[in-house]
């Protein structure tokens, strides 16, 4: 744990979302934020986008990561890195409980926040 990358100590955002699949030129994995969420994550986010995207830090479970929110079809998509998954063992179709902030800071984005070896 790096004393730069950010901790969630403020929690904005709690919210349960079912992990899809997002087929591209390799298969990604999305906790799917309802549409409620996204619109007061967007309201928050106000001047914190770029490219449409919202950088946060994110717990499920115990595990602690940074990255950003996609936006697709009026909501966010949360990315899920395999080593998340693994570490909380996530599955497509899961529900998984998220808790949330925003990463005002922009520190470290998309990095991992426990040894997930």
């Amino acid at each position: 744990m790096s004393a730069t990358s950010p901790t969630l100590t403020l929690v904005e955002f709690q919210f349960a979302a079912p992990v899809i699949e997002w087929r591209g030129p390799a298969p990604f994995y999305y906790a799917d934020i309802p549409v409620d969420d996204s619109d007061d994550v967007k309201d928050a986010a106000k001047g914190l986008e770029y490219w449409g995207q919202v950088p946060v830090v994110v717990r499920i479970g115990e595990t602690e990561f940074t990255t950003a929110l996609f936006p697709k079809d009026g909501r966010y998509l949360l990315p899920l890195r395999d080593a998340v998954r693994r570490a909380e063992g996530i599955e497509l179709g899961m529900v998984v409980d998220v808790e949330m902030g925003l990463n005002r800071d922009r520190t470290r984005p998309d990095a991992p926040r426990r040894n997930l070896g």
